[in-house]
């Protein structure tokens, strides 16, 4: 199965943990199984900034590097269990355990989705915080 991306000037690309920057407009065929991550999924370690986006750049990490993964589950755990003990809404336990599940099957791209959901509710948490302030 063929995959086609399509990056704009200067988007980042990472395959198989080479990050690729595009020159101009650019169009990708990728012909066989390998990992990818568009600029938009690929998070820096400043961005790590929250507890969701920590346990987010782990399993970003698990996915572009299946040699360390091990390493970086461990850390994904750890993010995992103490995001959980602090989350109050049932819809976002359910992203964990969800995200959990994936985790657990090495099925961490579809993880990262899970996790982009916990961000998302994480920053309307704190955006609800900081008015009530």
């Amino acid at each position: 199965m063929t995959l086609r991306i399509s990056l704009r000037d200067g988007e980042q690309v990472i395959v198989n943990g080479a990050v690729l920057r595009s020159i101009g407009r650019t169009d990708l065929c990728v012909e066989n199984s390998v990992t990818v991550l568009r600029g938009r999924e690929v998070m820096s370690a400043e961005d790590a900034t929250t507890p969701a986006r920590r346990l987010y750049y782990a399993c970003m990490l698990a996915y572009i590097d299946p040699d360390g993964a091990a390493a970086h589950h461990d850390a994904i755990v750890g993010y995992l269990r103490g995001l959980v003990g602090a989350l109050e809404a049932p819809e976002a336990r359910a992203a964990c355990t969800r995200f959990a599940c994936k985790v657990a099957t090495s099925d961490f791209y579809r993880a990262l989705a899970d996790c982009r959901a916990l961000i998302a509710y994480e920053a309307d948490v704190f955006a609800r915080a900081d008015q009530a302030a």
